[in-house]
């Protein structure tokens, strides 16, 4: 298993796509064409099929979700899309069932895989390039704005569904022993009076989590990866959300706080924030206390990728990110302490 993820990007992608291969018939698509779009968390591939329809097919990271938790995600997708919301429709496999496990030699784990319906649309940016020009830009995040108020609304009104489970960006999936991704004060990019820093930051947003509290107004599920390359923008002007894969129940800023996040330090980040307010207004109320606890999941968002780093070390975003991210949150841990 070492050896795998000690592979080059290049190398692992080869390896999923047998994967891919393999899972196709199960879809009875096993005459597409076969492209990848991205290798982060998950493998992600087009599918061009014969008969000229396409499609997106996921090779899930090992261990990530269980299979419970999965088929929660994909649920919860649907009834969003009905709520209206727009998300890529699900395709089941031939046996009826929303996603399958899948094994071949060269991937060392089985794996979950689901297919998604294609979505016509581009990204309206993302974290490794710039947000395009600034009137755009406000439009776009005023949207996005619009439609996690909207995700928000959906998260206080709907009856779960039996079964349903996903895991938490609660104190314990944030800050405890193990969070969610992973122990960040261990990331080895961070020299000593670093880590000890960055132990204080946590202790003390321990207890301003616990004083801020999860009412319905401010806790629920959340997207948790509302970054602007998961929007994307029709030439009709219809909006799709898509990549839920780090869903589940948070506090409701926190996707404030992922939206926002890469776009710190930069001339154009006020203005982002603006016109991300203003959307989510149009829909429903921030909590009163949004401009006092903003900071704070700033700051959380910020250990999430120092844990994201450190765990996802084999993977080369996380090696080109790494410096940054921690020149980043560790101007943030010293302006909150």
């Amino acid at each position: 298993m070492s050896n795998f993820y000690a592979l080059d990007d290049a190398h692992k992608t080869h390896a999923f796509q047998q994967l891919v291969e393999q899972a196709l018939p199960l879809w009875g698509m096993e005459q597409a064409r076969v492209a990848l779009i991205k290798q982060r968390e998950n493998a992600v591939f087009s599918l061009h099929n014969v008969n000229g329809s396409r499609a997106v097919i996921r090779v899930h990271r090992a261990g990530y979700h269980s299979d419970s938790e999965l088929l929660s995600e994909l649920q919860w997708m649907q009834a969003l899309d009905e709520f209206g919301v727009h998300t890529p429709a699900v395709v089941p496999a031939l046996d009826g069932k929303l996603f399958k496990t899948v094994s071949v030699p060269a991937v060392p784990e089985p794996r979950q895989v689901d297919v998604l319906a294609w979505v016509e649309g581009k990204d309206i940016g993302s974290i490794e390039k710039s947000v395009g020009e600034l009137e755009e830009a406000r439009k776009n995040y005023r949207l996005i704005g619009r439609l996690v108020a909207l995700m928000h609304t959906f998260s206080s009104t709907w009856p779960l569904p039996v079964g349903f489970t996903r895991h938490a960006w609660d104190e314990e999936g944030l800050l405890g022993e193990e969070p969610w991704w992973g122990r960040f004060w261990e990331l080895g990019l961070l020299d000593t009076a670093q880590r000890e820093r960055v132990l204080a930051a946590r202790d003390k947003v321990a207890k301003e989590l616990v004083a801020y509290g999860k009412g319905a107004d401010r806790y629920g599920l959340i997207h948790a990866d509302t970054l602007p390359e998961n929007f994307l923008a029709d030439v009709d002007g219809s909006v799709r959300v898509i990549d839920f894969d780090d869903g589940g129940f948070g506090w409701f800023l926190f996707d404030f706080a992922t939206a926002l996040f890469f776009s710190l330090g930069e001339d154009y980040s006020d203005d982002l924030l603006q016109a991300m307010v203003a959307g989510y207004e149009e829909e429903r109320k921030l909590p009163p206390e949004f401009e006092k606890m903003f900071p704070l999941f700033l700051l959380l968002r910020g250990f999430t990728y120092l844990g994201w780093v450190h765990t996802r070390s084999e993977t080369d975003i996380a090696r080109e990110l790494g410096p940054v991210v921690v020149e980043g949150v560790m101007a943030m841990v010293d302006d909150y302490l």
